[in-house]
């Protein structure tokens, strides 16, 4: 087989560090058809050229990138990613060491082929690695039997049946579906008095997760102490930014599957729409243009109001450039830009639908050469900075506002051993397990002290139902309930995460993914 040695060889490497899933048969098969002797040379070079393609193939296949399926039908997305990106994208996946350890590789079938018939080795150890893998896993089936108490199919002490395990999930999932069909909140009238009227400013933003914070050695932020309000178990359940506008936006229901937020949405679900008839003027911000991936068309659509367009944003400063040179604007200057505009405009209680890429992947600081990766912890204290200095704005304005901090998904910027750094086809808790804040500015009597921390498994719905609280009695007057009454009793969900093809449920001490295949996989915290 010449150099194909190396391919599979390399292959049998990479199975053994968890880094593929090789399907044993076609490579059986290919191997064979390498093998075959041919007398006449331009067929011997015919099947190199089909084996070259058919080779990149099936190890795409087994490894733990995208679905060929899902990569062309972003096609016309990627086409727009600068060379910049693509490259460092391109390190993610081929790392330095990984090409000295191929040319160490290469060296080293050259010296030993000459004395043994590397071939035999491979094919043997395509012919009993899976065998083994087959015996090894009947044998953690068994014993996975014997602890549950009983043979396949039997009930184990609990009553659970070992044999329907992933049923177990299906079920599971099905009976989320159907409880989260059921629920909504309701908004009432903000109240006419002066004192009891208040801005919403909803902050979105893309790329921030718990785990980032960690990476990135801000969880300490002295921003995320300033909240009235902090979920700490909070599900994005969207590990994109076009479904996690969707599901914000539709806040007032339970969470849709991932196909349904394709679909028309009862009006009574679109969060934006329940503040407008409660009183608020509903307006858009954004520091970037919305092009990529059609966001500002989803965000107009789902914000549930007609005729809603982003504020002006010219001649504002650029920040940086994202992953298709497009600018990104200093998010300090668009929302300064904006909220001083609306001081001077005065009128009625507004609610601003605000979405920021500064933390999303790919960007790029002016001046530097810092991969993205490297460049997200000044990019994230920078963004949660600005957030601070927004408050403070509000609070010497004299005026009331909530400001709500609420992101998309996160960063992915450690990756799993399921998807490199960057990467969120797979919404796993790392991506979908996100900080949320609330803040309340210009109280009669500012809260003292750390936030009220939410502990409780919560999506959209207890985010919602927190700001229903907050307009159906304000907390600005004089005599309103103390700060913890407004978190009473707040809706619960389990954390799910949803993508294309993907469904993620977490468990205690880990998670559960199921494919395109219906197979559910386990997946470590």
């Amino acid at each position: 087989m010449g150099l194909w040695n190396l391919y599979f060889a390399a292959k049998l490497y990479l199975y053994a560090t968890g880094q593929v899933a090789p399907k044993w048969l076609f490579n059986i098969l290919f191997a064979s058809v390498l093998l075959f002797p041919l007398r006449r040379r331009w067929l011997r070079l015919l099947r190199q050229c089909l084996a070259l393609p058919a080779g990149a193939a099936l190890l795409y296949w087994e490894s733990n990138l995208p679905p060929f399926a899902r990569v062309a039908s972003q096609f016309s997305n990627l086409q727009s990613f600068t060379l910049a990106y693509m490259l460092e994208l391109s390190q993610r996946v081929i790392s330095h060491q990984m090409i000295v350890t191929a040319m160490a590789a290469l060296i080293a079938y050259a010296i030993v082929n000459r004395w043994v018939r590397v071939s035999t080795f491979v094919l043997l150890a395509l012919l009993v690695v899976p065998m083994w893998q087959q015996v090894d896993g009947i044998a953690a089936g068994t014993a996975a039997t014997r602890i549950a108490g009983g043979t396949a199919g039997t009930p184990g002490p609990a009553g659970v049946d070992s044999a329907a395990v992933a049923g177990d999930k299906d079920a599971q999932l099905a009976g989320f579906r159907e409880q989260e069909s059921k629920r909504q909140v309701s908004f009432g009238k903000l109240a006419a008095a002066p004192d009891a009227q208040f801005d919403i400013i909803v902050l979105h933003i893309c790329s921030l997760a718990w785990d980032d914070l960690d990476v990135a050695k801000a969880r300490n932020h002295p921003l995320l102490s300033r909240f009235d309000f902090l979920f700490k178990d909070f599900s994005s359940a969207a590990s994109y930014s076009g479904p996690a506008a969707i599901r914000l936006l539709r806040a007032s229901c339970g969470q849709q599957s991932h196909q349904a937020l394709y679909s028309q949405a009862p009006a009574q679900c679109h969060l934006f729409e329940d503040l407008a008839l409660a009183g608020f003027d509903v307006k858009m911000l954004m520091n970037h243009d919305g092009h990529f991936d059609n966001f500002l068309d989803v965000v107009q659509k789902e914000i549930g109001v007609p005729d809603v367009k982003p504020e002006p944003t010219a001649g504002l400063p650029v920040a940086m450039r994202a992953f298709d040179n497009s600018p990104i604007l200093d998010d300090y200057a668009v929302l300064e830009n904006w909220y001083k505009g609306r001081l001077a405009q005065k009128g009625g209680p507004m609610a601003l639908y605000y979405n920021t890429v500064s933390l999303h992947d790919g960007n790029r600081l002016p001046g530097q050469k810092l991969t993205s990766l490297e460049s997200y912890p000044l990019r994230v204290n920078k963004l949660l900075g600005d957030v601070d200095k927004l408050i403070e704005l509000i609070g010497r304005s004299g005026r009331k506002a909530v400001v709500v901090f609420v992101p998309e998904h996160g960063a992915a910027l450690r990756g799993d051993e399921n998807q490199i750094a960057g990467m969120r086809e797979i919404p796993s808790p790392r991506i979908v397990h996100v900080p949320v804040g609330v803040k309340l500015v210009g109280l009669p009597a500012p809260a003292a002290g750390q936030p009220l921390t939410i502990e409780a498994p919560s999506s959209f719905l207890a985010l919602v139902q927190l700001l229903s609280n907050i307009v159906a009695d304000s907390p600005f007057r004089p005599s309103a309930p103390a700060l913890p009454q407004y978190a009473n009793e707040l809706p619960q969900t389990q954390m799910i995460g949803e993508g294309d093809d993907t469904v993620m449920l977490r468990r205690r001490n880990d998670y559960v993914v199921r494919g395109a295949d219906g197979i559910w996989l386990e997946g470590k915290l």
